[in-house]
């Protein structure tokens, strides 16, 4: 080989070692970090969208990650665009493994109810909550159920956030039918919001899951459901108020009048809430599964198993309970149920 040959042959080299470390940073996956670090170094939206979902990522959407990333002033485009790249790289992840494997367990679900009143265990369909207003305080659920505002809000119907949560979940909701819900009447202050009372109501009069049994049992499932916790919830049992031949209330709390809108998690809804609970026997098999009955024979009427929080003073994103995502999906799920005057 000749000394020009030796020559050429040596930059070749000197080049490809140097693009050894280049290459090594191109290959490792994006975080959050990362976005936060492009968007405060001024990058434009467009190039930050199209960097987060140009190579590998590693992306945290859970909730308080989700808030972080809106404080560290990342768009609304920006944070979907992530979200988006996490449920694709979910999506791969359970593809990859089958039935069993640590990759298919990864895989996200929404929570679910099974009654076990026959023979033959009966799905309960997944409903979603309507949160509406009003300036009454939670006295009672009698005294809610006649509020002329709240019955207003329930009937119109108005919903401003779809429950995309739910619709856009890898392993979908099934059969499952889902009431896209969200804030009513809101407000017009533009800085002092006073109290607002909010009341969870669902849109029907009853039940399709009619029960022949004063004393049905449950099986509820909520251990991989996206963004959330499953030791910090338990199921419950409460017993739905009617109100003007058109809804049915679930429960009442209290908060600012811009609460909903709040991304922060602090607010302590179920602190004062005010629902028909129902003594319950329930046995935890695991983080996130539960059998429970109730703890006597029901009387005919309408009632629901919901999700409440093991600690009273757990505090939520509003935004999250307006878009129930994370811990406010968990909160505004209901599986109703009637037990039929004939039921024995």
């Amino acid at each position: 080989m000749t000394r020009h040959n030796l020559r050429l042959a040596a930059i070749l080299i000197a080049i490809v070692l140097m693009s050894l470390p280049l290459v090594g940073q191109q290959t490792q996956p994006l975080t959050n970090a990362d976005v936060i670090k492009m968007v405060q170094g001024g990058l434009p939206e467009s190039v930050v969208v199209n960097a987060i979902g140009a190579g590998p990522s590693k992306y945290n959407i859970s909730p308080d990650a989700l808030i972080d990333l809106q404080k560290a002033g990342v768009t609304q485009k920006e944070m979907d665009a992530i979200i988006a790249e996490a449920k694709k790289g979910s999506s791969a992840g359970a593809k990859a493994g089958t039935a069993g494997d640590p990759a298919d367990n990864s895989k996200s679900h929404m929570p679910k109810v099974t009654v076990i009143a026959g023979k033959t265990p009966e799905a309960i369909a997944l409903e979603k909550t309507q949160l509406a207003q009003t300036k009454t305080k939670p006295s009672s659920m009698k005294n809610l159920a006649g509020d002329t505002a709240v019955n207003q809000a329930m009937q119109a119907g108005i919903g401003t956030a779809a429950w995309s949560t739910a619709t856009h979940m890898n392993s979908g909701v099934g059969g499952t039918s889902v009431v896209e819900g969200g804030s009513i009447l809101s407000g017009m202050m533009a800085r002092r919001k006073p109290m607002m009372t909010y009341v969870w109501g669902i849109q029907s009069t009853s039940s399709k899951t009619v029960l022949q049994t004063t004393s049905p049992s449950f099986s509820v499932d909520f251990t991989r459901v996206m963004g959330v916790n499953p030791d910090d919830f338990e199921p419950a049992i409460v017993k739905l108020t009617p109100a003007q031949n058109s809804f049915r209330i679930v429960g009442a709390t209290q908060g600012k009048e811009d609460m909903q809108t709040n991304m922060a998690a602090d607010w302590e809804i179920y602190s004062s809430f005010l629902e028909d609970r129902v003594a319950v026997s329930a046995q935890k098999v695991k983080a996130g599964e539960y059998k429970v009955a109730p703890g006597s024979a029901l009387m005919p009427g309408e009632y629901a198993v919901v999700l409440r929080p093991v600690s009273k003073s757990k505090k939520f994103s509003g935004g999250d309970v307006a878009r129930a995502q994370g811990d406010g999906l968990m909160f505004d799920a209901v599986w109703s149920f009637q037990i039929a005057d004939s039921a024995e």
